[in-house]
């Protein structure tokens, strides 16, 4: 008697834990630009990415790497700097012409108030329309940083005069 293997072996990215596709497919059929957040231990990347036939087509970009640019001093992977990281994204984006986007956190937990939602909160205050639940952003204390240093705070006001 023959044996018929039942196994079916996921996908190479799936198996090493970096795309779901699933929820990558309710993204694309959406027909709207993708807002692509991603977080590492020292920086929050962001960019506006479309779907084409030949493959994703990036728009605009942003790293937190940008605000050392800015003379921004303290740590580039927290609240605040995930905000303005997101409002020179959005500033980019409006310039490029593009209206609304659709968050994609990939394999990020959707925390509410973390870095992610940080991110969304500066982009959505650019200009560029995100449907997104207005719970899950952070409180306005922890995006300025007054939770971090009183430093931080008023060189977040600063950063954030600048950009407006």
């Amino acid at each position: 008697m023959k044996f018929i293997p039942t196994f079916t072996m996921p996908f190479k990215r799936r198996r090493e834990g970096k795309t779901d596709y699933k929820r990558r497919l309710k993204l694309l059929t959406s027909k709207k630009s993708r807002l692509v957040v991603r977080k590492s231990l020292k920086y929050i990347i962001g960019s506006i990415v479309e779907f084409t036939e030949k493959g994703d087509r990036t728009l605009a970009t942003a790293s937190s790497k940008e605000l050392k640019k800015m003379n921004w001093k303290f740590a580039t992977d927290n609240l605040p700097a995930a905000y303005l990281t997101g409002l020179i994204l959005g500033k980019k984006a409006v310039k490029a012409n593009i209206k609304e986007v659709v968050l994609d956190i990939g394999l990020n937990s959707a925390t509410k108030g973390n870095r992610v939602f940080a991110f969304a909160k500066g982009v959505l205050d650019s200009g560029i329309k995100v449907p997104i639940s207005e719970e899950v952003f952070p409180s306005e204390e922890r995006i300025k940083g007054s939770h971090i240093k009183p430093e931080v705070a008023s060189e977040f006001e600063k950063i954030k005069g600048k950009l407006m």
